[in-house]
C-alpha cells in the first residue's frame, strides 16, 4: 500500500509537534544521486550532512537531494527524509557569519530542510545566521531583534522541485519553524565552547531557532581536554552541558545530545537521554532509535 501524502514537507516538524524525539544519522560520505536513492528509506528521522569538517560540495548536495526525491516517497508519505547540514563557517562573530552567508544560500538552494551553525558564541552572530537563512519578504520576528532577510532570488528553483511546490510557494515556506508556523526550515546552533556556554542564554533566546546542542568533543577541547567526546565527562565539561541544556529549556528549544556510554545497554542509554538528560534530538545508531521509539510509542512509520 502506498503511503499517504504528508501534511508537511518536513516530517521532523510533525514528529516534534506530536511530542516525539528525533533520531538522526550523520553523513560524511561523498554525496551523489545514487546515495540519495539508497538513503530515501533511511531509519533516521533526519540526515545531518557534515560540512563542518568535510568538503562543501553543494552541486553534489543537490544531486543527493534529487536522489532522495527519486527514491521516495518515504514510508511516512514525505517526498524525502528531512536533511540538515552543518556549516563550514563558525558563528563566533556576526561579521564571520555575514561574510560567509554565501554558504547558507548555496546550501539552502539545494533543497535541504535546515542548517546548523557551529561554535555559536553570541546572540549577534546567531541573529545574523537566522537573517541569512530568510528572504527579505519575511517579517515575523523583526519586532524582536531580527532584521531583513538576505537570501536572494534565483536559488529557489531546484529546492522547489525537491519540495514539490512552486518556486513562489517555496519562498513563502522556506522560513524557520516554529517562528513561522508555516515554515519548513529547522535552524540549530552548536554552543560548544566556553565562550558560547557563557552566553548560552542569549544565544538560545534568538528568534528563529529550533534547537541547540552542546558539542561535547569541542566543549572538552575548549576546557583543555583531549578525547572527551563521550561520557563519563569531567566536571567542568558536564557543568557546561547542563548550562546549555538549561538555556535551551528556558528558551523552549529542542536539545540535541548523544550519550555513548559503553557501560550502558542501548535501552538504558535511550532511557537516560530521554528522561534524565532531557534530550529531544538524539544521535546514535538505529538500535538506539528503535529503543527510544518503543519508549515513546512512536506511531509515524519510519
Amino acid at each position: 500500500m502506498a503511503p499517504q501524502a504528508a501534511e508537511r514537507v518536513n516530517r521532523c516538524i510533525q514528529l516534534h509537534q506530536s511530542g516525539q524525539p528525533l533520531f538522526y544519522t550523520g553523513l560524511t560520505e561523498r554525496l551523489s544521486h545514487d546515495l540519495g536513492r539508497q538513503m530515501a528509506s533511511t531509519w533516521a528521522d533526519f540526515i545531518l550532512v557534515e560540512f563542518e569538517h568535510y568538503s562543501l560540495d553543494t552541486r553534489a548536495l543537490t544531486d543527493f537531494m534529487y536522489g532522495l526525491r527519486d527514491g521516495g516517497p518515504t514510508n511516512s508519505g514525505h517526498r524525502t527524509p528531512t536533511v540538515l547540514c552543518t556549516l563550514p563557517a563558525n558563528g563566533m562573530t556576526a561579521t564571520e557569519v555575514e561574510a560567509n552567508s554565501w554558504q547558507i544560500r548555496h546550501i539552502l538552494s539545494s533543497g535541504v530542510h535546515g542548517i546548523v551553525l557551529c561554535h555559536a558564541r553570541s546572540a549577534e552572530a546567531t541573529r545574523a545566521f537566522v537573517n541569512a537563512c530568510r528572504y527579505p519578504t519575511a517579517v515575523l520576528g523583526r519586532d524582536v531583534g531580527l532584521s531583513e532577510g538576505t537570501r536572494g532570488l534565483g536559488g529557489q528553483f531546484a529546492a522547489a522541485e525537491i519540495w514539490g511546490v512552486s518556486p513562489d510557494e517555496y519562498i513563502r515556506r522556506a522560513e524557520p519553524w516554529p517562528l513561522n508556523p508555516d515554515g519548513e526550515l529547522l535552524l540549530g546552533v552548536k554552543i560548544e565552547d566556553r565562550d558560547g556556554a557563557a552566553h548560552a542564554h542569549e544565544i538560545a533566546s534568538t528568534p528563529g531557532l529550533f534547537f541547540g546542542e552542546w558539542g561535547p568533543g569541542d566543549m572538552s577541547l575548549s576546557h583543555g581536554h583531549i578525547g572527551g567526546h563521550d561520557p563519563p565527562y569531567r566536571t567542568d565539561v558536564d557543568d557546561a552541558r547542563q548550562s546549555v541544556q538549561k538555556a535551551c529549556s528556558e528558551a523552549d528549544l529542542a536539545f540535541l545530545c548523544s550519550w555513548n556510554d559503553p557501560s550502558m545497554s542501548v535501552e538504558a542509554r535511550a532511557q537516560h537521554l530521554l528522561h534524565t538528560v532531557g534530550a529531544t534530538i538524539i544521535s546514535g545508531e538505529e538500535a538506539l532509535a528503535q529503543a527510544g521509539r518503543n519508549i515513546t510509542n512512536r506511531q509515524m512509520p519510519v
